[in-house]
C-alpha cells in the first residue's frame, strides 16, 4: 500500500514517464514486479494498493472487479444545507466531451456513491464518499451534479483554463481508506491514508 500525494500519477503515461508513484516505488524498493492493483486520478491523493507478486496479483485484482473492496474517500465541497444526508446518488455515466471528462446521461444507472456529511467548516463541508462502482471521475461528477463540486476541481462542473500544477490549490479529494478480506489468508485488511485535506 502507498499513500499518494496530489499531482503524482500512479503509472507512466503521456508527459509523465518518470515522475510517477510506480516508478518512484520501484526505485525506492528495488521490486521489479511491483504493480498497482487499482488507480487514482493524478489530482487525487490517498491510498493505492500494489501487488508484489505476479502469482497472486489476479486474486487481488478480482476483489476490485467483484466489488469486494470497501473504498472510502473524503472531499471538501460547498455546504449544502438543503441536501438531506446521508444519501445514495446513482446515475448513468459515459465518456464526455472533451475526451478527458465524463458526463451523465439518461438511462440505467451504472454508477453509485453513498455520501455522508462528516463536518461543516467555515467555508465548506467535509464529506465521506463511498463509491460502490468505480467509474472514471465518478465522485467528482456526482458531487458536481448535486451542486456541491469538490473544491479546486478544474473539470467539474465546468472546465477551467489550465494553470499547470498549482500546488497551492490541489483537488480536495482524498482516498482515505481501503478495506477487504485478503483472498490468500482470509484476514480482514484495512489501510488508511495519513494525509489531510
Amino acid at each position: 500500500m502507498a499513500d499518494k500525494p496530489h499531482f503524482l500519477p500512479v503509472i507512466p503515461s503521456g508527459r509523465f514517464l518518470h515522475e510517477t508513484l510506480l516508478v518512484r516505488l520501484k526505485k525506492e524498493t528495488g521490486l521489479a514486479d511491483l504493480t498497482p492493483i487499482h488507480r487514482l486520478d493524478r489530482e487525487t491523493a490517498g491510498v493505492v494498493m500494489f501487488s508484489l507478486d505476479m502469482a497472486s496479483r489476479g486474486a487481488y485484482q478480482s476483489l476490485f472487479q467483484q466489488r469486494l473492496v470497501d473504498k472510502t474517500y473524503e472531499a471538501l465541497a460547498p455546504s449544502a444545507p438543503d441536501l438531506v444526508l446521508p444519501l445514495v446518488y446513482r446515475s448513468r455515466m459515459v465518456e464526455g466531451t472533451p475526451f478527458f471528462r465524463m458526463q451523465e446521461v439518461a438511462g440505467e444507472p451504472n454508477s453509485e456513491t453513498r455520501i455522508e456529511l462528516i463536518e461543516q467548516r467555515e467555508t465548506c463541508s467535509r464529506y465521506r464518499l463511498r463509491p460502490l462502482t468505480g467509474k472514471k471521475h465518478q465522485l467528482r461528477v456526482h458531487l458536481a451534479a448535486l451542486g456541491i463540486p469538490i473544491v479546486n476541481d478544474a473539470f467539474y462542473p465546468d472546465i477551467h483554463p489550465c494553470k499547470g500544477d498549482d500546488l497551492s490549490a490541489p483537488l480536495k479529494l482524498l482516498a482515505r481508506e481501503i478495506a477487504f478480506v485478503d483472498p490468500l489468508d482470509g484476514r480482514r485488511r484495512h489501510f488508511a491514508s495519513q494525509r489531510e485535506l
